[in-house]
C-alpha cells in the first residue's frame, strides 16, 4: 500500500502529438499523476515533489488555457547531470515533459524528435528553467521547500532507521512523517508561493 494522498495531488494534464499519431492515447490527450512519477523515481520525497510541482507549474505559466505539448519543450538545469539531486529532477523532468539530453526518441520524418532538449550545467537563475520550443517563451521556477518543516521525532527516528538500530514500528513511524512532509509540500503548500513560484 502507498499513502493516500499521492492521488489527491492534482495531475498534469498534457497533449503528445506522437502519442495521437500512433494511437496511443486518443487525441494525444492523458494525465501524469505524483503516483507515476514515484513509481518512475522508485522513492516519494521533497525532491521528487518538488520536480512534479516545478514541472505543473511552470508548464501552467507556459501554456495556460492551453494543454502542454509533450515532446516540445526545452527543459535547463543549473547544475551537471551527477550534481546533488539534479539527476532525479532531470528524471522527472523528461518523463512528464518528454524531453531528453541524447536517449530519446529520434523522431518520425524529422518530426517527434526528443533529443537535445534537456540541458545541463546552463545559466538559470533559479531551479530549472522551461521553454516552449514552438514560441520561444521562457519561464524560470523557483522551489524551496525549506518552509516547510519536518516533524521533530524524524531525525532521530531517521538515524536509528538507517544505522540498523531501530525497530519495525520504527521505521514504519519514520516513513509515516517523512511522508507526512511531502503532502504538505504538495497539498498544502503546492500554491505558496514561498515554497513554488514562477519568472518570465
Amino acid at each position: 500500500m502507498s499513502p493516500d494522498f499521492y492521488d489527491q495531488v492534482a495531475p498534469i494534464r498534457l497533449r503528445d502529438p506522437l502519442a495521437a499519431l500512433l494511437g496511443a492515447f486518443e487525441g494525444g490527450v492523458y494525465e501524469i499523476g505524483y503516483r507515476e512519477v514515484v513509481k518512475l523515481a522508485g522513492h516519494s520525497c521533497p525532491t521528487v515533489a518538488g520536480a512534479y510541482l516545478m514541472a505543473r507549474t511552470g508548464l501552467q505559466a507556459l501554456y495556460g488555457d492551453e494543454l502542454p505539448v509533450r515532446g516540445d519543450v526545452r527543459v535547463d538545469l543549473p547544475a551537471s547531470v551527477d550534481e546533488g539531486v539534479t539527476g532525479v529532477v532531470a528524471n522527472v523532468l523528461s518523463f512528464i515533459t518528454g524531453a531528453t539530453e541524447r536517449s530519446g526518441f529520434h523522431g518520425l520524418a524529422g518530426q517527434f524528435d526528443r533529443r537535445n532538449l534537456l540541458h545541463f550545467s546552463q545559466p538559470v537563475a533559479h531551479a530549472l528553467a522551461l521553454t516552449r520550443v514552438d514560441t520561444g517563451e521562457k519561464v524560470s521556477v523557483r522551489y524551496d521547500a525549506s518552509g516547510v518543516p519536518a516533524d521533530a521525532a524524524m531525525r532521530p527516528l531517521m538515524s536509528r532507521v538507517l544505522s540498523g538500530q531501530g525497530t519495525q514500528q520504527e521505521a514504519e513511524a519514520f516513513g509515516a512523517l517523512w511522508q507526512a512532509r511531502v503532502r504538505a509540500i504538495l497539498i498544502d503548500h503546492c500554491d505558496d508561493p514561498a515554497v513554488i513560484s514562477v519568472a518570465r
